[in-house]
């Protein structure tokens, strides 16, 4: 499963939730999912919104790790 370390970032950069929603757009719930790992599925423009505020790269914020694969996604 994927997982998204938002909560991670924004420790290193010392920034906070409010400020991250501002700086890409987002409302607070939408980055509290985001940050909570409650999405399905994660836009690239999105992805890319995020690692430019956040000056990282994509594999900053997604880790694959084993686990229950259950929610899987079968469409690309």
């Amino acid at each position: 499963m994927i997982v998204i370390n938002i909560d991670v970032m924004l420790a290193k950069r010392k920034m906070s939730v409010g400020e991250l929603a501002d700086k890409v757009g987002f409302t607070m719930a939408n980055v509290s999912l985001l940050k909570n790992g409650k999405i399905k599925a994660l836009k690239i423009s999105t992805l890319n919104k995020l690692c430019h505020v956040l000056s990282c790269q994509p594999g900053d914020i997604l880790e694959y790790v084993e686990g229950d694969e259950d929610d899987a996604c079968e469409d690309i």
